[in-house]
């Protein structure tokens, strides 16, 4: 059995550290957690569980801390977790099996990325053979694709492969931990200097293009996109960002047609269904907008297939069910959304009108009084407002109708 080693590097992460190390124990053959300055109580927390803790002094560039840990590796195989990750324990035998392959040189993984709603997937290489050549590269978004493409070049009979179930959740993009954590920001200005050095990289230019678009830069975020696209190369994950990005960038100029081809492009990729769930998802929504039901119907079916867990893609069916007078589905499709997620308020309010179009009122005050509970909770207060009255005017005509 090949020896497992896991590598991180750390900085004032008590909060999350021992989530994740729970995640691994009994899985992993040694723990290096390497600190790069923390003041809260993340280092004792690492040495409670038996990691190995060396101390680096931070430089601003994440793949030169990588890179240092694992100097203090000594296992056969190497995975990469950040504090506010988590293995999926359901994974750990199926990585086990691919380890044990004498010809695999990296295993990438498909991460589940808690909070975010556009691609709430990716794909990433963070288990790997310990090798010499396989370090990382880039200073912000850390990867080893770079080396580990040199290297087929010269051992070209390595090979990569993907598992296609979830092995790691990420809880750092929930919307709280972004503000918290400025984390928008730290990368633009770490890809800002990458992009001045390489400024032909289409990787570099699909990440800070997409940035771009996210903080509002939206014509420089348009241009990098589109150059990234004359020098992308062939590799379709980067391609499905450079499409999937343009395509929201048409969407919010009002170019809808430019939009849903961009859209296309990118699910025409070749790359794992999951991973292009945001692009099924912003098409369906694109459709159901240009009152092609029919259409959006098939492509929001396709996302809760992809991933039957996807409480957005039944929070749309139930929405497009509803437009084509399918009241009975259309209600299912709501309970579904809901059951996911029991904690957006949007669910219970339209599956609340699904019952009263579908004439079951007790139903819908039942839902919408759970539904104002959870807007009181949550502190929106004008929404709650609106829906209270809405439960009384309802209400009323309800008992109107009893007597």
């Amino acid at each position: 059995m090949p020896k497992l080693s896991l590598c991180m590097i750390v900085k004032n992460e008590a909060e999350n550290l021992r989530r994740c190390l729970d995640s691994v124990k009994g899985v992993v053959d040694e723990m290096i957690v390497m600190d790069t300055g923390s003041t809260d109580d993340t280092i004792a927390i690492a040495k409670s569980y038996g990691a190995i803790v060396p101390s680096y002094d931070w430089r601003d560039n994440f793949s030169d801390a990588r890179n240092e840990a694992l100097k203090y590796v000594t296992g056969d195989w190497i995975l990469v977790l950040d504090a506010d990750e988590e293995l999926n324990p359901a994974i750990v035998p199926k990585m086990r099996r691919a380890m044990e392959k004498e010809e695999n040189l990296v295993i990438n993984l498909i991460r589940h990325e808690i909070g975010a709603i556009q691609s709430p997937y990716s794909l990433i290489a963070r288990l790997f053979r310990r090798h010499h050549q396989v370090t990382f590269t880039r200073p912000y978004h850390s990867i080893i694709d770079d080396n580990v493409a040199i290297l087929l070049k010269k051992e070209p009979d390595w090979k990569i492969v993907e598992l296609p179930e979830i092995a790691i959740f990420h809880y750092g993009y929930t919307v709280d931990k972004i503000a918290s954590l400025d984390k928008f920001e730290r990368a633009r200005k770490a890809m800002d200097v990458f992009y001045q050095q390489h400024p032909h990289d289409p990787y570099v230019c699909s990440k800070l293009g997409g940035l771009y678009l996210k903080i509002g830069r939206d014509k420089e975020g348009f241009k990098l996109l589109k150059h990234g696209l004359k020098c992308h190369g062939s590799n379709p994950h980067i391609l499905y960002e450079l499409y999937y990005h343009l395509a929201n960038y048409y969407y919010s100029v009002e170019e809808f047609k430019q939009s849903a081809d961009h859209f296309i492009k990118a699910i025409k990729q070749p790359i794992l269904d999951k991973l292009k769930l945001g692009a099924y998802n912003n098409l369906g929504g694109l459709l159901y907008e240009a009152e092609k039901y029919e259409t959006a119907l098939s492509i929001f079916e396709k996302t809760v297939e992809i991933d039957p867990s996807y409480a957005d893609g039944y929070y749309n069916l139930g929405l497009v069910l509803k437009q084509l007078h399918r009241l009975p589905e259309s209600i299912k499709a709501y309970k579904k959304a809901l059951k996911l997620n029991p904690d957006n308020p949007d669910i219970y309010q339209n599956l609340g009108v699904a019952y009263i179009v579908f004439g079951s009122y007790n139903e819908a005050i039942e839902i919408w009084q759970k539904g104002l509970q959870l807007l009181k909770d949550q502190g929106n207060v004008s929404r709650a407002e609106m829906l209270q009255e809405t439960l009384e005017a309802l209400g009323a005509s309800v008992l109107k109708d009893e007597q």
